[in-house]
């Protein structure tokens, strides 16, 4: 990591991170200026600067913290044991919610719109988000194996193709620009139709 990579924090860190949070939700990456962002956080550029070195930084900081806000109100699905079809469906919803968003989709861009000048972006948002989310449906499917609720031998493997079942349609529209948007009725069809087709695939079948 080099120096201009790492983060300071100070008393006005997160006064900085809420109102960058604004300001990206607002116009996106590109859109939003250092002075928007200042602005809206109530500090100086100065102050900015001093936390963050530059705006991918910031953005990577505010995406980090988002995602695992979100994985973190997933990971409460898991507090008390419950049927694969309910845990599914719930963390389907919340997953595709946080996907599908604005500011999901503006991580996405900037991962693969930066990748080649910022590669490390995109591996440090994997690490913290979808990577997190990977091991805690792991950890799940294990405890459901071990009730008899699921039969699964690749534990990563079934985790990975939950997750692009639910990405059908929807993500795949919006990442081509075909739709801007994405409704709770809609997301809620292709996540069902998700936990249908996992359960037909790695259900327990009654004995």
């Amino acid at each position: 990591m080099n120096e201009a990579s790492v983060i300071k924090k100070g008393r006005k860190f997160d006064q900085v991170l809420a109102g960058a949070r604004d300001v990206f939700m607002a116009d996106g990456y590109e859109g939003a200026s250092v002075d928007a962002i200042a602005k809206a956080a109530g500090v100086s550029k100065a102050t900015l600067y001093s936390y963050f070195a530059d705006k991918s930084l910031l953005f990577l900081e505010v995406a980090k913290t988002e995602c695992l806000t979100q994985i973190d109100e997933a990971a409460r699905i898991l507090d008390e044991y419950d049927h694969p079809r309910t845990v599914l469906a719930e963390a389907g919803r919340r997953m595709m919610g946080l996907v599908l968003s604005p500011f999901g989709q503006a991580i996405f861009r900037m991962c693969v719109a930066e990748r080649d000048r910022f590669p490390e972006l995109g591996r440090e948002f994997y690490r913290t988000g979808p990577e997190v989310f990977h091991g805690t449906m792991c950890a799940y499917f294990e405890q459901a194996v071990e009730k008899g609720d699921l039969v699964i031998d690749d534990l990563k493997l079934a985790s990975d193709q939950y997750i692009e079942l639910c990405h059908a349609q929807l993500f795949t529209e919006m990442v081509f620009g075909i739709r801007e948007h994405a409704s709770e009725e809609e997301i809620a069809r292709v996540v069902d139709g998700a936990v249908e087709t996992f359960m037909a695939r790695y259900g327990a079948q009654p004995a």
